[in-house]
């Protein structure tokens, strides 16, 4: 996923979805200068963030 289809997913804008990448709070990769997600990645992280609010 680019950066655009993460921050559209998960319902941030760009500039929070860079800001989160560059700080390692989401997981991505650099391919060049873009920034690239896994889907997969993502829903795990998304499942790690609801358990650790329980």
């Amino acid at each position: 996923m680019t950066i655009r289809e993460v921050a559209d997913y998960l319902k941030l804008a760009e500039k929070t979805a860079y800001r989160l990448a560059a700080d390692g709070k989401i997981p991505g990769f650099k391919v060049g200068a873009s920034w690239r997600f896994r889907k997969s990645e993502i829903d795990r992280w998304i499942v790690a963030q609801e358990q650790g609010r329980n």
